[in-house]
């Protein structure tokens, strides 16, 4: 892990793959990253968990923070958790290198 990733991100750049632990709470008002939970990132969801929605709509929030297509972002682990693990193929940005930063500062 570089230096100046949060523990919660791991970047391969053999494979230039990005690999995030996420936690996520579907069915929130909006759409938003909302703190550090443990070792992981908060995401709150806008979609419901139902028939994948909240797992589509994290994906396509992720591909767009990231700047990829949503077909470089693959949810690996946690399907049917609130623990999830998803994979970023050539992240063109890195908002996760702030994340929990702008967070903390604002509370």
């Amino acid at each position: 892990m570089a230096a100046s990733d949060p523990e919660w991100s791991r970047h391969d750049s053999a494979t230039d793959t990005l690999t995030l632990r996420l936690h996520v709470q579907p069915g929130a008002r909006r759409t938003e990253v909302a703190g550090v939970h443990g070792d992981r990132i908060k995401i709150r969801l806008a979609a419901p968990p139902v028939d994948g929605k909240a797992n589509a709509a994290l994906r396509a929030f992720i591909a767009g923070a990231f700047g990829v297509p949503l077909r470089n972002v693959e949810l690996t682990a946690g399907a049917s958790s609130r623990q999830k693990t998803l994979r970023v193929a050539a992240p063109a940005l890195r908002p996760d290198r702030i994340w929990g930063q702008a967070v903390d500062e604002g509370a």
